[in-house]
């Protein structure tokens, strides 16, 4: 089965550091899990995506308030996708979900959030105010 586990959510201050993980079930060479992106939801917002990454083209998406900021990065070894978030802002309180497909680019996931075959439970990230 194709399963992905989201960790390492809770509270940070502006300004501070959190860097969440999202396990797989499988390697991340697998077709499966060519495409893997982080994507979030706000309490009355509509979900978006936050940084998406393939392996076919090695690019990373990401969305612009985000940039320079937050740094996507896959471990094949630990078939683990991690989210380095710095300089975190109070925008950026949201539950965020990893979520896997096989086609298509990472600017293509985080966008158009089509191909996406599986999805995290989700974890939360606060922000203090």
């Amino acid at each position: 089965q194709v399963q992905l586990v989201e960790s390492g959510g809770g509270l940070v201050q502006p300004g501070g550091s959190l860097r969440l993980s999202c396990a797989t079930s499988g390697f991340l060479t697998d077709p499966d899990f060519y495409v893997i992106g982080w994507l979030r939801q706000a309490p009355g917002k509509e979900r978006e995506g936050v940084s998406c990454i393939s392996s076919r083209d090695g690019n990373e998406y990401y969305e612009d308030s985000v940039k320079g900021r937050f740094t996507i990065a896959r471990d094949n070894a630990k078939n683990t996708v991690y989210l380095q978030m710095n300089s975190r802002r109070p925008d950026d309180k949201a539950v965020y979900y990893c979520a896997a497909g096989g086609r298509g680019t990472g600017q293509a996931m985080c966008r158009a959030q089509g191909d996406i075959h599986c999805w995290g439970k989700g974890t939360l990230v606060a922000v203090s105010s």
